[in-house]
């Protein structure tokens, strides 16, 4: 019998914009502590620095928001929409803020640090989830299955798994990244985070493709070696 192993696009999920938007969210959160914790803020050249992040503060040092407005931080934060950067560019900037050069850097930034920071999270979350063509390879050889024309040699079906599953993790990851920048540059409706609708419908996917390895494991018992279950 022949059969097909599918290899997705979106090879590791939307596993890789979870950890990139937790980074950035860790990046912000740390960046605010340096600006406004009065024992941080004497630590030298990283403390109370403008180029790690500016918030806006009270005259008694107290924050009135979480959202940089200016730093490397500001450069990292969410696009929140046309209005957060399309707009201003347009409109040559916003008096007393940034300039429009400022927000056309800020949209590049952003969505480099998505791309970059999704596709080394794709590759990082294969390898140590027995995703990557080493692991697959045990998988089809310990179920019994073979590549017509090779042997069944663990060492050949990594090799040829090789071809297919780093490229395919690196234009996953970036498309991923991509779509979820894509997604916060323009807004939702409601002004709901992009990345959030974007992480909902793959969970949605995820739990449908499982439901369904589910009832073909319970049709075909055979399948569970595969799956490891068994």
């Amino acid at each position: 019998a022949r059969g097909r192993y599918p290899i997705r696009l979106i090879y590791a999920s939307n596993i890789p914009v979870i950890l990139m938007s937790a980074l950035l969210a860790n990046i912000n959160m740390f960046a605010m502590l340096f600006y406004t914790n009065p024992s941080l803020r004497r630590i030298p050249l990283i403390g109370g620095q403008w180029w790690i992040g500016t918030y806006p503060v009270d005259p008694t040092g107290q924050l009135l928001d979480t959202r940089p407005i200016g730093g490397g931080a500001w450069y990292l934060s969410h696009l929140n929409g046309l209005n957060g950067w399309l707009i201003p560019i347009i409109q040559g900037g916003v008096p007393g803020g940034h300039a429009a050069w400022q927000y056309a850097l800020k949209v590049v930034v952003y969505f480099s640090a998505m791309i970059i920071g999704s596709i080394l999270f794709a590759k990082f979350w294969i390898e140590t989830t027995d995703m990557g063509a080493a692991a697959i390879a045990r998988q089809i050889q310990s179920s019994g299955m073979q590549i017509p024309g090779f042997r069944r040699d663990p060492r050949i079906l990594r090799k040829v798994l090789e071809r297919y599953i780093p490229v395919v993790t690196v234009i996953g990851g970036a498309s991923v990244g991509a779509l979820a920048a894509s997604a916060n540059a323009i807004g939702t409706v409601g002004n709901t985070s992009g990345t959030g609708v974007l992480l909902t419908v793959g969970i949605l996917i995820n739990l449908y493709e499982q439901i369904a390895r589910e009832q073909a494991m319970e049709m075909h018992p055979v399948l569970r070696g595969f799956f490891g279950k068994e």
